[in-house]
């Protein structure tokens, strides 16, 4: 297990292995995106309240969902570059923040777009839109508390600080409906008890669930290998690299 670890560490290991993986989850991915847009746009029948507007869900849900966990991989990424100085942490909190930010945006607006219909605003100052507002706002924080140094070892551990103190959010989203009064209909999944969900439109939004994570694993090990690429220009790997290609 160490051995594996201090594998990841090694930036040529990594830029391999995280290329070998990416020729395979790419194309799944993208395959099982189509597959889950159409069964969930095409397949399902229209909800007996919200008719076809409830169709927004199958993306916002899962933007909102992988926006969360993403927030928890780069805090952990954080807490690693913090205590134990690795480069290949700092890489990967810089390498999460942006798609993290972007997934949270997309929660943002397509919750909106759902809302206009079923609430007649497209924003409310409620808990829920209001604390995924502060993910966003702490999501574009690490990025720009992080460039904001010249010393990059200094500006990591700041930003590293920032995406720690910002888990205290990540449980405020999710227990805002039921701790406040809210416009935000309460959790459909849940692990204890049945969904409120009907398992015909259920089942593609665990589907698009699951792809959004393949997506999101697949963007940062993409931003990771082009980070590593830059920041070891004058590796001897990456010049083999480029004499090879």
């Amino acid at each position: 297990m160490w051995k594996f670890f201090h594998k990841l560490g090694s930036p040529p290991w990594f830029y391999s292995i995280a290329g070998a993986i990416l020729r395979w989850l790419v194309p799944i991915t993208l395959f099982l995106l189509i597959v889950g847009y159409a069964w969930g746009l095409l397949f399902t029948a229209p909800d007996f309240r919200q008719g076809n507007s409830y169709r927004i869900m199958y993306v916002h849900v899962p933007a909102a969902v992988v926006a969360l966990a993403g927030y928890y991989v780069m805090a952990l990424a954080g807490a690693i570059c913090i205590i134990w100085n690795m480069k290949m942490a700092e890489i990967a909190m810089r390498a999460t923040a942006p798609v993290g930010a972007l997934l949270t945006l997309i929660a943002l607006v397509t919750g909106g777009i759902w809302g206009k219909p079923t609430w007649g605003a497209w924003w409310v100052w409620d808990a829920r839109t209001t604390s995924m507002l502060i993910l966003l706002f702490l999501y574009i924080g690490v990025i720009v508390l992080y460039e904001a140094y010249e010393d990059k070892s200094g500006g990591s551990r700041a930003a590293g600080i920032l995406a720690l103190v910002g888990t205290v959010n990540i449980p405020i989203i999710y227990k805002s409906v039921d701790w406040w009064y809210s416009l935000h209909q309460p959790a459909s999944i849940t692990f204890t008890g049945g969904s409120a969900i009907e398992s015909s439109m259920l089942y593609p939004l665990l589907l698009m669930i699951t792809v959004f994570y393949s997506l999101f694993t697949c963007c940062v090990l993409a931003n990771m290998r082009v980070s590593l690429i830059k920041r070891e220009s004058r590796s001897s790997w990456v010049r083999t690299l480029v004499e090879e290609d």
